[in-house]
């Protein structure tokens, strides 16, 4: 299969992000929500959806 250029550069950048946080879950995503509120921008929370179970 190609490389994607494009794929490659969004898994460097996520890596280096985790990287700096030492692959810690709970850190990365407190960084993650710090920008998000940082931004100013209006993020739309939607609650989760039932599956309906199939017979």
């Amino acid at each position: 299969m190609k490389n994607d250029p494009i794929v490659e550069e969004v898994r460097r950048i996520r890596d280096e992000h985790a990287a700096r946080f030492k692959y810690d879950l709970d850190l990365i995503v407190k960084d993650l929500k710090e920008q998000e509120r940082a931004s100013g921008r209006t993020y739309i929370r939607l609650p989760p959806r039932r599956i309906k179970p199939t017979s």
